[in-house]
């Protein structure tokens, strides 16, 4: 709705101080064309808005408007309440500190609200590990972790997903958690770059500190990375046919299959399907697990590839026909 973007505008002006154009377009996921009548919306109702021109412009609030957007309402203090993910928190190594702070946040607010806040917290968690859940921070996390806060640079020795070992130079911004595995984003000499905290193989934290971008956000900068490195992943496409038995369980525990689509049954019963991979490989080990429970129809190289590894497992094995042609074990 509107009015809800015009109140954000606000709220960003007052945080931030300046935005330009493209950062509150970007920020709200609208046209810079819509900001701009915005603006000139808030103008018509005497909020005192203006653009500053050249390099270091933006839109901004004149410095002596003060306007009672703080003031939380009942559901925004309920949110407030909705529990964090307890790994996460530990983590960093402020569980107890954010369980505290609840606590004396749940004394000091009116009664009126404390019931809604105490329904919230009660009644949903936040868990984003998983059933087996793996320490996935690496050792030097608590070294990181300290540099962020110091604005202290940083070399370390880094483990590359081909498993080479080299040496960078970082200006370390920011923590993010995705699931239970924690990366580093950082400033480089060649650019902004994430790094996965696990691989971090050796840290030296250096007496050089370094001036934090004053227009970097995290979040922004993390949502806007992903969705390229998601637009840059190759995509897979096979098509099966799907013993009726396994449907079920492709579609509950499809970690690995990004997307599944289905036909109408075939005369025997078997499910024509569409699967997407990211790589071949990927697709190959996928349907091998599944021995005769799929049938591939395209493209026939992956069939190929297939049995020339279920072959590969026969001789890894040392599995021999028989007379009566029954695969035997030694």
């Amino acid at each position: 709705m509107r009015a809800d973007r015009l109140l954000s505008i606000l709220l960003f002006l007052q945080q931030r101080g300046k935005m330009t154009t493209k950062e509150l377009a970007q920020a709200l996921e609208v046209s810079v064309r819509t900001i701009h009548r915005d603006m000139d919306a808030l103008s018509a109702v005497g909020i005192p808005v203006v653009a500053e021109r050249g390099k270091t412009g933006g839109w901004r609030l004149l410095d002596d408007f003060r306007a009672k957007l703080t003031v939380l309402n009942r559901e925004e203090i309920s949110s407030l309440f909705i529990a964090p993910s307890l790994h996460v928190l530990q983590d960093l190594g402020i569980a107890g500190q954010a369980r505290l702070a609840r606590q004396k946040l749940m004394a000091a607010m009116p009664s009126a609200y404390r019931q809604a806040a105490e329904q919230i917290w009660e009644r949903i968690y936040v868990d984003t590990s998983t059933w087996r859940q793996t320490t996935d921070r690496g050792r030097f996390f608590r070294e990181i972790q300290q540099a962020v806060w110091r604005e202290q640079r940083v070399r370390m020795r880094y483990e590359r997903a081909d498993g080479h070992i080299v040496e960078r130079k970082i200006d370390p911004l920011g923590l993010v958690a995705m699931g239970s595995k924690w990366y580093v984003v950082a400033r480089t000499g060649e650019g902004m770059r994430t790094y996965r905290m696990s691989r971090i193989q050796a840290v030296d934290r250096l007496e050089e500190t370094f001036i934090r971008p004053a227009s970097f956000r995290l979040a922004d900068y993390w949502h806007e990375s992903k969705q390229a490195f998601v637009e840059k992943l190759p995509q897979y496409r096979i098509e099966v046919e799907l013993s009726p038995a396994i449907v079920e369980r492709l579609r509950f525990g499809g970690r690995i299959v990004k997307e599944i689509q289905t036909d109408t049954p075939l005369p025997d019963g078997w499910i024509p399907a569409t699967l997407w991979f990211d790589v071949e490989q990927e697709a190959a080990e996928y349907v091998l697990g599944f021995a005769d429970q799929i049938r591939v129809r395209a493209p026939a190289a992956l069939r190929t590839k297939i049995i020339k590894m279920a072959q590969a497992v026969l001789r890894h094995y040392g599995r021999q026909m028989d007379g009566q042609g029954e695969l035997q074990l030694p």
